[in-house]
């Protein structure tokens, strides 16, 4: 059976800037079925012996690198086998963009990127309480400029807004899309 590639949405944005919101309202709106797909899934799934980290038994940083390889190269097999992937994710370092690039290049990769004020998004961080203090903001002055955009929105305006602007966008994309030229840059 020939199957379609699937097609993402991207949403790359700092802790706290209400990715997963903006994920599951397109997740609702969009007229395909998309899966809303991020690593909190995988942690709160279980998958990870959250218990023996606790402990200090495993150790978080001897896992991350291998963690966050395996989630970039779960993208494409999701996507190959004709899913619709909203990802929502912190791109942190240019490696991880450029892994991205190499890993997502032959598909439909539409971006956006989530943003709101640093002394909001310590106020979420401080608000919901299952974030260490200060990823907000390490967060904050460290993604500017490792990924264009398709489009960029700002979570402090209404989600309905952003939702309809993120679907406007995302149904009226041109090649190239930022995706591709990122991935023709000399940079990358």
């Amino acid at each position: 059976m020939s199957t379609s590639p699937g097609k993402i949405i991207l949403v790359d944005g700092p802790s706290s800037s209400g990715k997963s919101t903006l994920a599951k309202a397109l997740q609702d709106a969009l007229t395909e079925p998309f899966w809303h797909y991020s690593i909190d899934h995988i942690f709160a799934a279980g998958c990870l012996p959250m218990s023996r980290m606790r402990s200090g038994e495993f150790e978080w940083s001897q896992m991350r690198e291998a963690f966050f390889d395996g989630f970039h190269r779960t993208l494409p097999a999701l996507a190959d086998a004709g899913n619709n992937l909203i990802v929502e994710h912190i791109i942190e370092t240019r490696e991880w963009m450029v892994r991205l690039l190499g890993l997502l290049g032959h598909f439909d990769v539409f971006t956006v990127g989530l943003r709101c004020t640093l002394p909001e998004l310590e106020r979420r961080e401080a608000a919901r309480g299952d974030r260490p203090a200060g990823d907000a903001k390490r967060d904050f002055e460290t993604l500017q400029g490792l990924c264009l955009y398709d489009l960029e929105v700002d979570s402090t305006q209404p989600l309905n807004e952003n939702v309809e602007r993120v679907i406007q966008s995302w149904a009226g994309r041109q090649s190239p899309c930022a995706f591709e030229r990122m991935r023709h840059s000399p940079k990358s």
